[in-house]
């Protein structure tokens, strides 16, 4: 009971916060909710009233009403907070964290420029994905160098490509999820794992390699083993 009670200050905080937020985008989006809520309760009430169990289809539409009432915020709420998160850095990574099941998404980039365009990747069923955020003519050429990248280290699985913005060729953020989910399924289960645990012994390798303090003389080359003596 204890539990219940905390909890559920904080669910109300949470859905107040987000009617907040939605409303500075949704400015409507009060009057919507109640007449969505009005005219689903009005037609069960009415229903109601013609065969005789106004009580029974009072109560009912009540129940379908707030249900109407509660998708309806949910969708307007979720295209009000991408509209605020459009061309934003970071918004692929907020996506990709809320990802549904299917998709194994590390909100941390692949790749990043000094202008904080940045390259994602995710490994599901239909493989590879790599979705790129920023100016196109700087994203394009990371996204054309990692798919290369990963061409070489996991062979035949498919590696998508997906550019997310408003240029020609890009998908909108919203559409990002719904298009992942869309891609058709090429490898079973236990390659997607093989494929991530791959990808995750490139990123160990990669991080452990040896960086130079400075740069190398003109003409040098790097010792046997990759450490000068």
């Amino acid at each position: 009971m204890a539990r219940e009670t905390s909890e559920n200050p904080g669910r109300l905080k949470q859905i107040r916060t987000a009617y907040q937020m939605t409303k500075k985008v949704d400015t409507k989006i009060g009057l919507i909710i109640a007449g969505v809520g009005l005219i689903v309760f009005g037609v069960f009430l009415a229903i109601g009233f013609a065969i005789d169990h106004p009580i029974y289809l009072g109560i009912l539409g009540f129940i379908v009403a707030v249900l109407a009432m509660a998708i309806v915020f949910g969708r307007r709420a979720e295209r009000a907070a991408f509209g605020q998160m459009e061309g934003q850095p970071g918004a692929v990574a907020a996506v990709l964290s809320n990802i549904k099941r299917g998709w194994s998404a590390n909100p941390t980039p692949v790749a990043v420029t000094r202008s904080q365009d940045a390259v994602y990747r995710a490994v599901g069923r239909p493989g590879i994905a790599l979705i790129g955020e920023g100016n196109p003519n700087r994203v394009r050429p990371l996204l054309a160098a990692e798919k290369k990248k990963m061409s070489r280290v996991v062979g035949d699985i498919p590696v998508h490509d997906i550019m997310v913005g408003d240029s020609e060729g890009a998908i909108p953020l919203k559409k990002l999820q719904i298009t992942l989910m869309r891609l058709p399924r090429s490898i079973t289960p236990a390659q997607v794992t093989e494929t991530n645990d791959r990808l995750r012994a490139l990123g160990d390798l990669l991080s452990k390699a040896p960086i130079p303090k400075g740069p190398m003389p003109k003409g040098a080359r790097m010792p046997k083993g990759g450490q000068a003596r």
